[in-house]
């Protein structure tokens, strides 16, 4: 199992806030939060109260373009939400933001998890090598920590 996490603490901001941004987006508010590198974030499709919602990300990770569906997994208002990601059938890739608040703002932990279980496994060395390279995971790394900032900025604007 591949796992690149990265965590951050943002003032002036809560855990509510950011996941009624993510589970209500629309591509003009994604792209207000960070124009040039935020494409696209939209429903393509509800399920029962936020659970099964697919989602459809168009961004830059650092030189990387990522264009993906998603569908919410899980979903605790203000707390934790995960998405997997699809190609048609759900991969085993699953992004997730868990949520702390504090008096001062929010603790972010940005959590990517992908891989095969049992003897799939042997496939994530190559999963590691094109997808989810060690210069991804800085790209994500540094995308994460400029990113939820940039939101609180326009969200308190």
């Amino acid at each position: 199992m591949i796992v690149m996490q990265s965590g951050l603490h943002v003032d002036r901001i809560s855990g509510t806030e950011i996941f009624e941004f993510l589970t209500h987006p629309t591509d003009d508010n994604y792209q207000r939060w960070w124009p040039g590198t935020h494409l696209r974030l939209h429903i393509l499709k509800h399920g029962s109260n936020g659970i099964g919602d697919v989602i459809y990300m168009d961004e830059f990770i650092g030189k990387r373009r990522v264009k993906m569906q998603a569908i919410v997994t899980e979903a605790r208002t203000g707390k934790q939400i995960t998405w997997q990601l699809k190609k048609f059938i759900r991969l085993p890739a699953w992004l997730s933001l868990d949520l702390e608040d504090d008096a001062g703002g929010v603790t972010i932990t940005h959590t990517i998890r992908a891989g095969f279980k049992g003897i799939g496994r042997i496939v994530d060395p190559i999963l590691r090598a094109f997808l989810f390279s060690d210069e991804f995971e800085r790209a994500m790394d540094e995308h994460v920590k400029t990113e939820f900032p940039k939101l609180r900025d326009m969200l308190c604007s």
